[in-house]
């Protein structure tokens, strides 16, 4: 009996340190209704915040200017795997500390990359809902502090853009599988790959004839060596997202070519900065731009969703996963698979805010014809 009272308390001593050292914007997602219970107490809920509306100036315009330099980020400052929001926290389009609310992801990813209001909305709120903290209205861009930089002190489960397999995912173009180890830092050896594409099918440049053969190579990478490598949606529309990005918002706004400076994209990649005297695009970027970009890359190797079953040079389609064909799918499976699996106990607080960002999530597709999925109890 002594025993069993024993492993008790300090099984709740263990729920109580982790509450009482949870950070700020740690996401609830994925904790058990115990933790979630010792943790809310120690949050301070903010009102829930609708997201902003379009730019009134989507012209082209310089970025890297006096009002927003670059400063490399401290080892107190957090930065993750997606290296466009690490350059808008470098400089300050962000809070430099990367973290930051759902609003300001979407201002700054309009304001700094001319990002779309529709795409800008519709990628912030899918990732605030599995990656940020929904009473504190916060979202960490990434699980590591900077490049050298220790992790964080919280548990994984809290380290903001890090829900494997949804934005962070494996086959990334310049981080490595989380199976390896480090998901999050630039890798030199996939960045060199990549150039060494540029140079063999863009002629020194990365666009989207480069992104579709890279994207089939990592992929074919992770079948060889990843037994666990899964590429099922969202991440399978991530993926292909995540090759398309550059060509459309890291190439200077003045310029109509689509063809990315591999000394341009490896500051983006790399140190996290725009080079001097850059431009935003000169047209907002929306989801229908991306789709159509996406299919430039897709269709010359065209891969179904699916994965390795435990053993390398196993994969196998998978069904049940929504493709290209299935926008609506990918929506409403993110949904009601991705989010309310991740959230199977949520009530009161958590509950309304849930419902509420995910009324936000689905704001851009309205008129789309894809039925919104109605809201959990």
């Amino acid at each position: 009996m002594a025993s069993h009272f024993f492993l008790r308390m300090v099984c709740a001593l263990s729920i109580i340190h982790a509450a009482n050292s949870f950070p700020t914007y740690g996401s609830l997602a994925g904790l058990s209704a115990a933790e979630i219970r010792e943790i809310m107490p120690t949050l301070h809920r903010r009102a829930v915040e609708p997201p902003p509306g379009p730019m009134k100036d989507t012209s082209a315009k310089l970025v890297f200017d006096p009002a927003h330099p670059f400063i490399a980020p401290k080892s107190t400052d957090i930065r993750g795997p997606c290296p466009g929001l690490n350059t808008l926290a470098s400089h300050g389009y962000l809070p430099r500390n990367g973290i930051a609310t759902p609003a300001q992801i979407v201002n700054a990813v309009q304001e700094g990359f001319n990002m779309g209001n529709d795409l800008a909305i519709f990628v912030t709120y899918a990732a605030f809902l599995v990656d940020g903290n929904l009473i504190t209205n916060l979202l960490s861009i990434g699980g590591k502090t900077s490049a050298t930089g220790p992790d964080p002190p919280a548990p994984a489960s809290v380290a903001g853009l890090n829900t494997h397999a949804v934005f962070e995912g494996d086959a990334s173009t310049t981080r490595g599988d989380a199976f390896f180890g480090d998901n999050h830092s630039f890798n030199e050896t996939l960045f060199d790959e990549l150039t060494t594409f540029s140079n063999k099918f863009g002629a020194g440049f990365y666009n989207l004839s480069v992104a579709a053969e890279f994207r089939f190579q990592r992929i074919q990478d992770s079948i060889a060596t990843n037994p666990q490598f899964s590429f099922i949606s969202p991440r399978y529309f991530t993926a292909y997202a995540e090759s398309v990005f550059p060509v459309v918002f890291f190439v200077d706004g003045r310029q109509s070519n689509g063809q990315l400076d591999m000394n341009v994209a490896r500051g983006f990649f790399q140190t996290n900065t725009f080079p001097q005297g850059f431009f935003r695009s000169g047209t907002p970027i929306g989801i229908s731009n991306i789709g159509a970009g996406i299919q430039e890359v897709f269709l010359p190797h065209p891969i179904a969703p699916g994965g390795n079953n435990g053993a390398v040079n196993t994969f196998t389609p998978n069904p049940n996963s929504a493709d290209f064909t299935q926008f609506c799918k990918l929506y409403t499976d993110y949904v009601t698979n991705t989010v309310r699996g991740l959230y199977p106990t949520a009530e009161g607080p958590l509950l309304d805010a849930l419902n509420a960002n995910l009324n936000f999530l689905y704001q851009p597709l309205q008129g789309s014809g894809c039925p919104q999925v109605p809201a959990f109890t």
